[in-house]
């Protein structure tokens, strides 16, 4: 449950193997950050990559992908696939950073969005290896995620071309840079205090193992996790400079949360009674403008 409910279990000592396969893969994708040095050409590859940068590209993608087949069996396969294209996104990411053109920022972006995916099935398979499934790298979180994601690249691309200037706003870029890394690392924090319990899925039914973690920054929101995806979602668009998407992505993001937050407090007021109460009277949700479920005394 992605709320307050966890079980608090010691970490493993090792990674699964999933969980060592995903890493070698998203280290072997990123490695195409490295392309420069071997082709001896200028940081900034993708900016103007040439029939020598976009040849270099495709013989990368396909060495890796190579790599991955005789390296592992169907079911790694497919966890490390998806672990070494958003390693591969993140390299990208980290080459059109190190340029000085107009996508420079967009290259914080990618690596931004990168990390965050492959942050989640990591820490997912670190805390509760049980529930880790392909879904951990919430790739396929929605239709509507998805749609937003795309708006975003839209946006973009035809404010770049229109308006070249707006793009250029590094002190902005900045902000937003920085409420991403806020905010990733804020859930991440959550997820781990969490604990094994923590399920990218609402729990309807609570186990014995069920405690209700107030502590760490569950004693700064009841929804650490959420107010983390809440501000990392907005800081993307702000750090792109998407003023379209930066009002659109904070009433669409408001909205889904305080949906999910009642949803999941109803079942939290049923699996700790009183206790939960309690704890929802003294620690604000992290939210602005959401209370939470209310409740008739």
């Amino acid at each position: 449950m992605a709320a307050a409910a966890a079980a608090a279990r010691p970490w493993r000592g090792r990674l699964s193997r999933e969980a060592r396969a995903s890493l070698a893969a998203f280290l072997l994708g990123a490695s195409v950050a490295a392309l420069p040095v071997a082709l001896g050409s200028p940081p900034a590859l993708l900016a103007s990559p040439g029939l020598r940068g976009r040849l270099a590209l495709a013989l990368h993608v396909a060495g890796v992908n190579a790599a991955l087949l005789l390296l592992y069996p169907r079911p790694l396969y497919k966890i490390a696939v998806r672990a070494c294209f958003l390693g591969f996104a993140f390299g990208c990411g980290l080459l059109l950073s190190a340029g000085r053109s107009a996508w420079r920022h967009f290259g914080w972006y990618m690596c931004s969005l990168s990390l965050f995916h492959y942050s989640e099935y990591l820490v997912t398979a670190i805390n509760n290896p049980r529930s880790l499934s392909l879904d951990s790298f919430l790739l396929n979180h929605s239709f509507e995620y998805n749609l937003a994601a795309l708006s975003s690249w839209v946006e973009f691309t035809l404010e770049k071309l229109l308006f070249p200037e707006l793009k250029q706003i590094t002190w902005l870029s900045t902000v937003g840079l920085l409420m991403v890394i806020f905010g990733d690392c804020l859930r991440k924090a959550a997820m781990l205090t969490a604990g094994s319990n923590f399920n990218h899925i609402v729990q309807n039914e609570k186990s014995d193992t069920h405690t209700l973690v107030t502590s760490g920054v569950y004693g700064w929101f009841r929804h650490p996790s959420y107010v983390g995806w809440f501000y990392w979602s907005i800081g993307t668009q702000v750090l792109l400079c998407n003023p379209i998407c930066v009002v659109g992505y904070a009433l669409a993001s408001w909205r889904f949360f305080r949906e999910r937050i009642e949803e999941e407090e109803i079942t939290l007021i049923h699996f700790f009674g009183e206790e939960y109460l309690e704890y929802k009277r003294k620690v604000p949700s992290g939210l602005p403008f959401i209370k939470g479920v209310k409740v008739e005394l």
